[in-house]
């Protein structure tokens, strides 16, 4: 801090209004309702487990961890010895050079300040000996070892020294600059946080001022022509004269709002899509309260996927539809596909999935929380309130990518006194919903534990489905990236089913992949006719093209949606409009 930016005076109206922060501060905190703990961390049960693994391998191999301990001394004092010759470097000593890409290490400070260089490199050097001390225990193995390998990740980059005030020095060199402001402020984004989710802490990724559902985002004109206890649904104005005659009905994600595919005008799939003529639909799912706990995956087969069905051809005056399904969205499309096979209903002429999971067997690093530690807390928690609140899945997701979603924005918000960008996919991430009790039990249980629909055991109406009746040809996305549905594990179960398929793998992640406009030149995609026998083998055999897929999908959905018939406006005698798009199933229970 410069004489010219030292003010005692402001410095200590800021320490005072610290200790007003922190009093409201411990009132929300004390205003926190119980829950169980192992719906924030796995049971004692896998600590033990990979104890005795270590204590195992210590005691087969010891000349393994005495060579691992003595590499580790080496390198700590050869850390020490280091950061000591930059407190006094000798004439010819060279100039400190970058150590770490790390975007959490940045800042010039952490290469040429020796304490700040000592704190990041013996921090580093530990991480790797965790991290590859957890890899090695042989003992230690499938499930098991994948949880404790994540587990082991999350307890390492918490303990980032960037994370704290002391040891981050874009941290202290704002305070000082602001004296103390940034401290006030970041205390106050904490409170802000804390008072708006009951006590507990979910960080503000996207400035929750910065956008309006229907105002400047989610703004494809539209109207909502249908609406049941379940969803709402959108029918949109055509943009062209003429349109294909089978209409697209879209099942988005309902663990989130339906706009990620209506973000901004130049990212929106639904404007792309009613742009190439199709009729659009999309489905906009409730956000459920106590009063939907025995609300099941059943309910949004018949109340969902049939009723949209339903809706959609008694306003066009078609006999079939096109439908899409996202994430959960494309699971329940499959579900419904399986149990219309069995009863003859060919309604559904083709198929697109994005991203979506049918064969939970490896699911990702999101099956480490499918556990019975997991399971048996979240059935505790939705049979006590009736749903699972928003503030679990949503947190769950963002200790998916922690330094990203988690420690990173929180550095920011509250030690930098930051306000969160004005993103308009961070909102909408933040935009997350309630699943109702039976629902998420069905779902944690039934597909991600057991893996019933991939193994013929999943029952609608009292009788099993079979993906394998599924005849109905389908355009399958998934992204190489994606950390929830992991590409293969996509690609192996809808191979199970018996209609024409078509796989593309799009480049980036779960969002990415798919929200990728042709404007925005980003990603690429494989394509490959041949069956996929070996996604590795798919992929290293496949055509890799430049930029988004949208573009191949209209021309595959163009085959199979009919001839040309004059544009049709939303709704119909039977099906008046409601309201105007994007509906109020969508607003009605935003976060404030």
């Amino acid at each position: 801090m410069t004489e010219s930016t030292y003010d005692p005076k402001v410095l200590q109206k800021n320490l005072d209004e610290l200790e007003t922060l922190t009093v409201r501060m411990v009132k929300a905190i004390s205003n926190k309702r119980e829950s169980d703990p192992s719906l924030s961390g796995p049971s004692n049960e896998l600590y033990a487990k990979a104890a005795a693994a270590y204590y195992a391998e210590m005691m087969a191999k010891p000349e393994k961890m005495i060579e691992q301990q003595v590499q580790f001394w080496r390198k700590s004092l050869e850390n020490f010895s280091s950061a000591q010759g930059k407190i006094a470097p000798s004439e010819d000593a060279e100039a400190p050079k970058a150590r770490s890409a790390d975007r959490r290490f940045k800042n010039p400070l952490w290469d040429s300040n020796p304490y700040f260089s000592f704190v990041r490199d013996q921090y580093l050097l530990t991480s790797e000996v965790i991290n590859s001390t957890v890899d090695g225990l042989h003992e230690l193995e499938g499930h098991d070892k994948q949880r404790a390998q994540f587990f082991a990740r999350q307890v390492v980059d918490m303990f980032s020294p960037s994370n704290f005030f002391g040891t981050n020095p874009d941290a202290l060199e704002k305070a000082m600059e602001t004296n103390g402001q940034s401290l006030v402020d970041g205390l106050s984004n904490f409170v802000r946080d804390l008072e708006a989710n009951d006590g507990e802490l979910a960080v503000t990724l996207a400035d929750p001022t910065a956008f309006e559902v229907g105002k400047n985002i989610a703004t494809s004109d539209g109207a909502v022509v249908f609406r049941n206890r379940m969803f709402e649904l959108i029918q949109y104005t055509p943009t062209t004269k003429q349109v294909h005659k089978v209409p697209l009905v879209i099942f988005p994600p309902w663990i989130n709002k339906f706009y990620i595919l209506d973000l901004k005008e130049q990212n929106s799939f639904i404007r792309f899509a009613v742009s190439q003529g199709f009729t659009v639909f999309v489905v906009s799912w409730v956000n459920p309260d106590e009063t939907y706990k025995d609300v099941g995956i059943e309910d949004y087969v018949k109340e969902g996927v049939y009723a949209a069905v339903d809706a959609a051809l008694e306003i066009t005056g078609n006999k079939r539809v096109n439908a899409i399904g996202y994430c959960i969205g494309g699971t329940l499309l499959t579900i419904a596909l399986a149990d219309m096979a069995q009863k003859g209903d060919d309604r559904i002429k083709s198929a697109t999935y994005f991203t979506a999971l049918t064969d939970f067997e490896e699911a990702g690093e999101l099956g480490v929380f499918i556990d019975e530690d997991f399971l048996a807390a979240i059935e505790k928690e939705v049979d006590g309130r009736g749903y699972l609140d928003s503030l679990f899945m949503s947190r769950t997701f963002s200790f998916l990518r922690a330094n990203d979603l988690v420690y990173g924005p929180a550095v920011r918000s509250y030690m930098m006194g930051e306000a969160p960008p004005a993103f308009d996919l961070l909102f909408w991430n933040g935009d997350s919903t309630n699943l109702p009790a039976k629902m998420a039990k069905e779902y944690l249980r039934k597909l991600y534990s057991a893996n019933d629909l991939i193994h013929d055991r999943f029952m609608v109406d009292g009788t099993v489905v079979k993906m394998s009746d599924i005849e109905t040809p389908f355009y399958a996305v998934a992204s190489e990236a994606d950390h929830i549905a992991p590409w293969k594990s996509s690609f192996k179960g809808l191979s199970k089913t018996s209609g024409d398929k078509n796989f593309v793998l799009a480049e980036s992640g779960h969002i990415a992949g798919v929200v990728n406009p042709p404007s925005s030149g980003k990603y690429g995609y494989w394509l490959n006719d041949e069956p996929l026998d070996d996604p590795d083998d798919w992929q290293a055999s496949g055509t890799h093209h430049k930029g988004s897929w949208w573009e191949n999908w209209a021309k595959w959905l163009a085959n199979h949606s009919g001839k040309q018939v004059e544009a049709r406006q939303p709704g119909s005698d039977k099906h008046p409009i409601l309201s105007k798009a994007p509906g109020t199933y969508v607003v009605a229970a935003r976060k404030k």
